[in-house]
């Protein structure tokens, strides 16, 4: 099959490369742009700790349009922080934003209760896409950038081991997170079909 020793050690080589790429491209953290990089503004109160390890998670969307570089994903996040803020939320109600540019975008974090979906947030971590995933799915940069956060979560503790996962649409009355969006976290490993 190999011509010789050197051919066989060659090609080796390139497979074990291949494997080592592979394993820490799948291993490898989002690239998160924090609350002071987006030009947020600190929450008015004091904002709940979340008991960590985290048991649930909730996907929604935003609404509106979809956003495809830094500036414009950080501007539409400085938008919905603003909105909250008017409607009486003490900061920005999601823990993440996920981008179309494949950023995620830090709100609460890990370490605060959100305020994105009534009677779940303690307890939960919300993840929004942003824009409107009814018809069109979000890119596969941004559906990348979910699961990296998901993986992390769990590797930093965060998250619990055996966390479960779920839709807006499955905890309260609305379109979020859009059919399209919602038929792809269904294939997730961890969503659930039953709420309790």
């Amino acid at each position: 099959m190999y011509q010789n020793r050197k051919e066989f050690l060659k090609y080796l080589l390139l497979f074990i490369s291949n494997i080592a790429f592979r394993i820490s491209a799948a291993g490898a953290d989002p690239n998160i742009i924090t609350k002071s990089q987006w030009n947020g503004v600190e929450a008015t109160n004091e904002l709940s700790k979340q008991t960590l390890p985290i048991g649930r998670v909730i996907i929604l969307h935003t609404a509106g349009a979809e956003c495809k570089d830094v500036d414009n994903c950080s501007q539409q996040v400085r938008n919905i922080q603003h909105y909250h803020l008017s409607s009486h939320f003490d900061d920005i109600g999601y823990n993440f934003l996920i981008g179309s540019d494949g950023n995620v975008y830090e709100g609460r974090g890990w370490d605060y209760v959100g305020a994105a979906v009534r009677n779940y947030n303690v307890g939960s971590l919300s993840i929004a896409f942003i824009g409107t995933f009814e018809k069109s799915s979000p890119s596969a940069g941004a559906l990348d950038a979910a699961q990296s956060l998901l993986e992390m979560g769990v590797r930093s503790a965060k998250l619990t081991d055996d966390y479960k996962l779920f839709g807006h649409r499955q905890l309260s009355s609305t379109t979020s997170p859009g059919a399209a969006l919602y038929e792809i976290i269904k294939q997730w490993a961890h969503w659930s079909r039953s709420v309790r």
